[in-house]
C-alpha cells in the first residue's frame, strides 16, 4: 500500500509541476509518467484519464492554498491587516517560485481558467467552486472590517469578488511581465477599492 500511495503522489507532484510550467493541454500521459518515474500502467491504476488527474491536482493545490488562506484570514489580526498579509504572502510565493524556476508561474487556477474554461466542463466547474470559496473567505473578512467601520462598501459580496479579481489579475500581469513588482500595488488598490479608512478616519487616497 505504501508503494502504490507513493506512486500516486509522484504522479500528482509531477503533474502539478508540469501544469504550472507548461499548462494542461500540451501534456501527455507518457511525459507525466516519465517525469514521475513511474510506469504508464500506474497512471491508469490511479486515474481514469488526464482530466481526472487534473481535477486531483487542482484539489490538492486548493487544499494547500486553503490552509494558508485560513491561517491568514482566520487569524487574530485586524481584518484589513489580514488582507494585506494575504497579498504579501502571495507576492512572496510568486517571488520564491521565480527564484526556483526562473519565471513567475502565476496562479494555477487562473492559468487553467484561461486555458480550459471553454474546453472542459468538469474543470471549469471545479475552478468556479474554488473562486467562489475564495470570495466567501474574503467576504467574511470584509464584513468584519465593515462592523469595525474600517471600510465603506455597498455590497460586501461584490467587494470581495472585486478583491479576488484584483488579486488574480495582478498575479496574471506578474506572470505576463515575469516581474513580481506587478504585485506591489495590491494593497493600495485594495484600500481604495474598499474605501478603507486611514488612521485619521478619512477614506484612504
Amino acid at each position: 500500500m505504501g508503494r502504490t500511495s507513493d506512486a500516486r503522489n509522484k504522479i500528482l507532484t509531477a503533474a502539478q509541476s508540469l501544469i504550472e510550467l507548461r499548462g494542461y493541454s500540451a501534456l501527455g500521459v507518457a511525459e507525466i509518467c516519465k517525469t514521475a518515474g513511474v510506469p504508464k500502467g500506474s497512471f491508469y491504476y490511479f486515474f481514469e484519464s488526464k482530466e481526472v488527474l487534473a481535477l486531483a491536482v487542482i484539489d490538492e493545490h486548493w487544499a494547500a492554498q486553503q490552509r494558508d488562506w485560513d491561517r491568514i484570514l482566520l487569524g487574530d489580526q485586524e481584518p484589513l491587516q489580514k488582507l494585506r498579509q494575504l497579498f504579501e504572502e502571495t507576492k512572496a510565493a510568486q517571488h520564491a517560485g521565480q527564484a526556483t524556476c526562473g519565471s513567475v508561474a502565476g496562479c494555477m487556477f487562473g492559468n487553467l481558467t484561461l486555458e480550459m474554461s471553454t474546453q472542459t466542463e468538469a474543470i471549469r466547474l471545479r475552478l468556479q467552486q474554488i473562486f467562489e470559496a475564495q470570495v466567501d473567505m474574503v467576504e467574511i473578512t470584509i464584513l468584519e472590517a465593515l462592523r469595525r467601520g474600517d471600510v465603506v462598501v455597498a455590497d460586501a459580496r461584490e467587494a470581495a469578488r472585486s478583491v479576488v479579481a484584483q488579486l488574480e489579475g495582478q498575479v496574471l500581469l506578474a506572470k505576463l511581465y515575469n516581474n513580481t513588482s506587478q504585485l506591489d500595488a495590491l494593497w493600495l488598490n485594495c484600500q481604495a477599492l474598499l474605501g478603507a479608512r486611514s488612521e485619521q478616519g478619512a477614506p484612504a487616497a
